[in-house]
C-alpha cells in the first residue's frame, strides 16, 4: 500500500470508534466464511466458531501479535470432510483432522530448527498462487447458487438483483471511497444488502422479533444466557467416541494430505499480509529464531 494511501499501519492502535468499525467489519467478512464450512459440510457452526476463536487466540499468543491474521475454516477441507463422513463418520474425519494438525506440528518444529527457506522453495509464489486461485474459483458455483437460489433450489430474481447490489455497493466503496471509509467496503457492503434485503421483503424479521423478546423477557440470568448463548455439539474423544475405532488407512489417505494445501493457503496469506504493510512476516528471521 502506499505510504499517502495509509489510514493505519501494523502497529498503530486506532481510536475506540474505530477500533469498533473495524472490528465488526472483521467480524463479518469472516463469520460467513467460517460457518459456511461447517454448512456445506453439515456440522455444527458452533463449533467451528469456539474453535476458530480457539485457534486464533492460541496463533496470537505463539506469534506474541506480531501477525495479524485470523483462523477460519479452509475450504479445502470441505470436500475430504464430506467423503470423510461418508467413508467412516463425523468422528472419523475429525480424527483426520486431528492428524492435520499433527502434520502442521511437525512442519513448524522443522520451521524453528531449519529456518523456512525450505518450505519457500517447496511452495514458491508461482505454486501457491493457483492452489488458492483453484480453492476460491472452487467455490464459485456454491456462491453463485447461494446468490440466485431461494431455500427450495428455485431461481430467484429478488436474491440475485440484491447479490448484484451487495457487491456494486462494495466495489463501489473499495474504488471510489477516501480515507477510512476506502478500508471497511466489506462492511459498507454487508449493511448496504441488508438494507436492500429488508425493503426487499425477504429477511425473516419475524424470528428477529421472536429472538430479541426471548431476550429481553428473561426473567433470570439463567433465561438470559440461555438465549444469548448456545451449547456447542463437541464430539469428545473417549467420551463420544473411541479414536482408535474410526481411525483407518483411508481416512489417513482422504485428511492427510490436505496439510499440504492449507499450508499451502497460510503462506499465501502471509505473503498477502507481506505485500499489504510493507513487511515480510514470512522471512523475519527475528521472529523465527524468538519465538
Amino acid at each position: 500500500m502506499n505510504e499517502n494511501e495509509k489510514v493505519l499501519d501494523i502497529r498503530d492502535v486506532p481510536n475506540l470508534s474505530k477500533w469498533l468499525i473495524l472490528s465488526l467489519q472483521h467480524l463479518f467478512a469472516m463469520f460467513g466464511a467460517t460457518i459456511l464450512v461447517p454448512f456445506l459440510t453439515e456440522m455444527s457452526p458452533s463449533v467451528a466458531l469456539i474453535t476458530s476463536g480457539l485457534g486464533t487466540l492460541s496463533y496470537l499468543m505463539i506469534t506474541r501479535g506480531r501477525i495479524p491474521a485470523y483462523l477460519g475454516s479452509s475450504f479445502a477441507f470441505i470436500t475430504p470432510i464430506i467423503v470423510a463422513t461418508q467413508v467412516e463418520s463425523l468422528a472419523g474425519a475429525m480424527v483426520g483432522a486431528f492428524l492435520v494438525g499433527v502434520v502442521y506440528g511437525i512442519v513448524a518444529l522443522l520451521i524453528r530448527m531449519a529456518g523456512v527457506d525450505w518450505l519457500l522453495n517447496l511452495l514458491p509464489p508461482v505454486v501457491v498462487g493457483p492452489v488458492i486461485m483453484v480453492i476460491g474459483l472452487g467455490l464459485a458455483p456454491t456462491a453463485i447458487d447461494m446468490a440466485m437460489n431461494d431455500a427450495d433450489g428455485n431461481y430467484s430474481l429478488t436474491l440475485i438483483g440484491i447479490a448484484l447490489a451487495t457487491l456494486t455497493i462494495t466495489i463501489i466503496a473499495s474504488i471510489f471511497f477516501k480515507g477510512f471509509w476506502k478500508i471497511i467496503p466489506i462492511l459498507l457492503g454487508i449493511l448496504g444488502g441488508y438494507l436492500v434485503a429488508l425493503f426487499a421483503g425477504v429477511v425473516n424479521t419475524q424470528e428477529i422479533k421472536s429472538s430479541w423478546s426471548e431476550l429481553t423477557s428473561a426473567g433470570s440470568i439463567t433465561e438470559f444466557f440461555s438465549a444469548v448463548f448456545t451449547k456447542p455439539e463437541f464430539l469428545i474423544p473417549f467420551v463420544d467416541f473411541s479414536p482408535f475405532d474410526v481411525i483407518s488407512w483411508s481416512i489417513v489417505g482422504i485428511m492427510v494430505p490436505i496439510a499440504l494445501v492449507t499450508i499451502t493457503e497460510h503462506i499465501g496469506d502471509q505473503m498477502v499480509l507481506s505485500k499489504v504493510t510493507g513487511q515480510n512476516f514470512i522471512k523475519n528471521q527475528d521472529f523465527i529464531v524468538q519465538s
